[in-house]
């Protein structure tokens, strides 16, 4: 598959973020997942092999077996005619929802930011946890830890007060709910797959008058994904997008533009935990 970092389709560009293109389609709308990776905000010039056909495809994954929990976006993985093939794969028809303004986030797990909060105060989001906690512990239950979705930098963690005041105290509960029955009916599946799913984000819009689940779900980008097993040996090993924001951690640079050059053993390495994952995951190889 040839690796897509750019698209330039014949329709009206409605947004490039950092890894998909999202176009205008009729009453719809086309989202493509291109092989771009970012990390820190940043985004790097080289692309991943595979990265976006495995985010397409297993986001289509989990909303077929998620549909019963909450409607997504999803309408069709055909490429429409007229439009360049190496989008197969790639390329989803959704409906065009109105995203609300935060990130739903669910934690089982205590790492990343939340694991940075807790040690600040011993809360994560607001939430009170127990004393004693370290990088990897498993919490009492999942929680919601909403963040702010920034258009620019990083997205802060809020507690469910302050999600409450940007989309409401209903549309804030049903959120809450769906996104931790989401992640509960994900971390089941996965750990039959041989992971243990440390959290994960959702995002949410409201297409007519409803709230359903749009964007991607699940995937090694949104979420973090440890090896079962290895988890059980006190060791975190992930198959995700962590095994790159690792990678640059050992590095002198300041986490803002321009970006370093990512070795081609890491862009390999990266790629073949997302195949990896995917395969694991799905029961099927991507390639």
């Amino acid at each position: 598959m040839e690796i897509i970092t750019q698209t330039d389709l014949d329709l009206p560009l409605l947004h490039r973020g950092k890894v998909r293109d999202v176009y205008a389609f009729g009453e719809n709308i086309l989202m493509v997942a291109t092989d771009r990776v970012s990390a820190f905000d940043v985004v790097f010039n080289e692309g991943v092999p595979y990265k976006g056909a495995v985010l397409n495809s297993l986001s289509a994954f989990w909303f077929r077996k998620t549909q019963d929990i909450i409607d997504n976006h999803m309408v069709s993985l055909d490429v429409p005619k007229g439009l360049p093939p190496y989008l197969s794969g790639r390329s989803m028809i959704v409906k065009k929802a109105d995203p609300l303004k935060i990130e739903a986030v669910v934690r089982g797990y205590l790492t990343g930011s939340g694991l940075k909060d807790y040690q600040k105060d011993g809360k994560v989001c607001g939430i009170k946890l127990p004393p004693g906690m370290k990088n990897g512990s498993k919490l009492p239950e999942p929680i919601f830890s909403p963040s702010t979705k920034a258009e620019h930098g990083h997205d802060v963690n809020i507690s469910f007060s302050e999600a409450e005041k940007i989309i409401g105290h209903e549309a804030a509960s049903y959120v809450r709910d769906k996104a931790i029955g989401l992640y509960n009916f994900g971390h089941e599946h996965l750990s039959r797959c041989g992971f243990v799913l440390a959290d994960t984000k959702f995002e949410f819009g409201i297409f007519e008058e409803e709230i359903i689940l749009i964007d991607e779900c699940m995937t090694p980008d949104s979420s973090r994904y440890w090896d079962k097993k290895e988890y059980d040996r006190r060791k975190l090993v992930s198959s995700d997008k962590q095994y790159l924001r690792d990678y640059l951690e050992t590095l002198n640079w300041n986490k803002t533009p321009p970006p370093p050059a990512i070795p081609k053993k890491v862009i390999s390495n990266l790629s073949k935990k997302y195949l990896d994952a995917y395969a694991r995951i799905t029961g099927q190889k991507l390639i």
